[in-house]
Formats: C-alpha cells, sequence, structure tokens
C-alpha cells in the first residue's frame, strides 16, 4: 500500500526555506556589522566564513527542496544534516562575534 504524505513535504520545504532565510539576514547582517564599524582584517575573515557558510547551507537546502520535490522522497543522508547543523550554528557564533 502507498503511503500518503499529506502536506509534510511541503511543510519540510517551507521550514528549509526560512531557515535559509534566517541564514541570509545573519549573512547580511555581518556585511553589514563589518562595513558599518570599519573594515579591519579580522573582521573582513570572519564575514567570509560567515559568506561561505551561508553558500554551504543554502547548497545543502536546495539539495534538500529538490530532493522533496520526488514523489517518495528519502531521508537527508546523516553526513548532510550534520553539515548543515553545523554550518548553521557556526554562522551564528560567526555573526555574534562580529556583533561582539
Amino acid at each position: 500500500m502507498r503511503r500518503d504524505p499529506g502536506l509534510q513535504p511541503e511543510r519540510t520545504r517551507l521550514a528549509w526555506r526560512r531557515t535559509t532565510l534566517s541564514g541570509t539576514v545573519a549573512a547580511v547582517l555581518a556585511v553589514r556589522a563589518t562595513l558599518h564599524g570599519g573594515a579591519t582584517a579580522g573582521g573582513l575573515v570572519v564575514c567570509a566564513v560567515c559568506c561561505l557558510l551561508w553558500l554551504c547551507f543554502l547548497l545543502i537546502a536546495q539539495f534538500r527542496i529538490r530532493r522533496l520535490d520526488r514523489a517518495a522522497p528519502r531521508a537527508l543522508p546523516p553526513r548532510l544534516a550534520a553539515a548543515a547543523v553545523a554550518a548553521t550554528v557556526a554562522l551564528a557564533v560567526c555573526a555574534a562575534a562580529l556583533i561582539a
């Protein structure tokens, strides 16, 4: 018997998009904090790391969103899930370091 996923894939897709939007806001604020407070070498490095982490998370999120469009989406591989969590936490730490 075939499983009816209902709206679960759509909710998951929307959650990935919301999280990507939050990461985008953090990266933009990191760039703004770096440029507004006077660009130092350390600030530019942290800002570049923030942007790189955001890009990594964006790629993982797009991969997952495309997989959710399939009829029977599989679970996110553990390595990608760990990478998404690590990128999110590191992005938050970098953004907090720029603000402090």
